[in-house]
């Protein structure tokens, strides 16, 4: 079942029923830090230093046409900056997290909800910058993207829907993913912990200063995901 949100953006049944799944689980574990989610919009207005911040659905758009790049997205933000995150693909049999201390990793499989199955240390790629691999969106590609993305010597290119696009530079599959485009913070913010927890970082597009959260509206500028050893070029 299919409606449209204020901002004529899709929401389905499955969104609905993750979130409350997922916020009661959280309110569960973690009674006194604050949450944030995407389909409760009295928690919007949340200003904490420390929260949890939660898309139970990202990718509505690939879920509603039957593509497998949607994820379910929940991170930790402290100070700004996400230091914990999960980043779940169920649909792609691909789940990619934060560890106790900050590390990611991606777990095999079966995801059995009792037992943690075998898990496999990530880590960026050292890119060559004359032959870098980039991830866009599959969804909200555009010319601006195309002509930045045309600034590096790129060796191939790849799409990808959701926060997907973070966890393919976590692996390594992907050098750099520049996006110049309307996200929120609970886009963004567990896989920005997954590939800062990889080595990797995640700037302002504008001023190349590390991307903040916990803003007014949680609302993100436009921003670049990178391996380090990219060289950033000015938009």
């Amino acid at each position: 079942d299919v409606k449209t949100k204020s901002d004529d953006s899709p929401v389905t049944a499955a969104d609905e029923a993750a979130d409350a799944l997922i916020s009661a689980g959280l309110r569960e574990a973690f009674p006194d830090v604050a949450l944030v989610t995407e389909e409760q919009s009295d928690s919007h207005s949340e200003q904490a230093d420390t929260f949890l911040i939660v898309d139970p659905l990202d990718g509505t758009k690939e879920f509603i046409n039957r593509r497998g790049d949607f994820t379910v997205n929940i991170a930790l933000v402290e100070d700004g900056c996400p230091t914990r995150g999960v980043v779940y693909a169920p649909a792609q049999g691909r789940m990619f997290y934060t560890d106790s201390v900050g590390n990611t990793v991606e777990e095999m499989g079966p995801f059995d909800k009792d037992t943690v199955g075998e898990t496999k240390p990530l880590h960026v790629s050292t890119p060559n910058n004359d032959a870098l691999m980039v991830v866009a969106s599959k969804s909200h590609r555009d010319q601006a993207t195309d002509d930045y993305i045309g600034k590096y010597g790129v060796k191939d290119m790849t799409s990808a829907g959701s926060s997907l696009k973070f966890c393919l530079v976590a692996t390594g599959e992907a050098d750099l993913y520049p996006r110049l485009g309307r996200t929120m913070e609970w886009d963004t913010a567990a896989g920005h912990a997954v590939l800062a927890g990889a080595g990797g970082r995640v700037v302002r597009f504008d001023d190349h200063t590390a991307l903040r959260y916990g803003k007014e509206g949680f609302a993100n500028p436009f921003f670049i995901a990178y391996a380090p050893g990219v060289t950033l070029k000015d938009g």
